[in-house]
């Protein structure tokens, strides 16, 4: 999907890639508070995977991470889409960082410390050489943490790899990642993911919970959990831990 294609499906997906915490939730509440969707990552691996089950509209990438050179990330960014939009940091003043960043396909670099405001003024540039034009809100694409549900095509994904559900897992999923970190109860659930007049006899909410757990969390740190006596809540894996 090219960057333009994207745009005219909802809200634009803002990639921000920096290994330091607080700049990265800076950034995002800039980017959010502009009015784009930002999705934030703390090193390249997780960048990558990021955009695999959600490809982003523009990219604000770090120069220097933690385990990939911010350099291959934005190669290999790039090789998916070559029309991508993307924005590099960098503490390093050196012409020849800069000019490394360029020539790997940065369409812009801003050299820290930055202000916010000019980030958010360069990136707007970069969409709107790009065409973003307006937009309308997009709620077709949830993510939290490392899982991606895409609501248009019905795909699911956990850390770039697909995960399989049928319709009504789906449809449960959506729901409690529609309202993350929140519980919901056995009650609440079946008036939303089946119809209010449905009857699950027993534990039917239970049995579909249980597959859900098997599928997003087999091998992994779990994102779903159940809370004794009042029912469930999806987290991401920050909060799990």
């Amino acid at each position: 999907m090219t960057a333009t294609t994207g745009f005219r499906n909802g809200r634009v997906r803002v990639l921000i890639v920096d290994d330091e915490p607080a700049l990265t939730d800076v950034l995002s509440v800039a980017v959010e508070e502009a009015g784009r969707r930002a999705h934030p990552a703390l090193d390249g691996q997780r960048a990558l995977e990021i955009a695999c089950g959600c490809p982003p509209h523009a990219v604000v990438l770090d120069g220097m991470l933690p385990d990939l050179d911010g350099l291959q990330v934005l190669r290999r960014l790039r090789y998916e889409n070559p029309e991508l939009p993307v924005l590099m940091l960098t503490a390093r003043d050196a012409l020849e960082h800069r000019l490394d960043g360029l020539e790997a396909g940065a369409d812009d670099h801003v050299t820290k410390p930055f202000s916010l405001e000019e980030v958010v003024v360069r990136l707007r540039g970069l969409l709107r050489r790009a065409g973003s034009g307006q937009t309308r809100t997009d709620t077709s694409v949830r993510v939290l943490g490392d899982l991606v549900l895409t609501e248009e095509t019905r795909e699911v994904h956990r850390a770039g790899v697909p995960v399989q559900l049928t319709a009504k897992e789906l449809d449960l999923l959506s729901l409690m990642m529609g309202h993350p970190r929140q519980v919901l109860g056995k009650t609440q659930i079946p008036d939303h993911v089946w119809s209010s007049s449905f009857d699950g006899g027993g534990n039917l909410v239970e049995v579909y919970i249980s597959s859900l757990r098997r599928k997003i969390d087999k091998g992994r740190v779990p994102m779903i959990h159940a809370v004794r006596g009042l029912g469930y809540a999806i987290k991401p894996v920050e909060d799990g831990r």
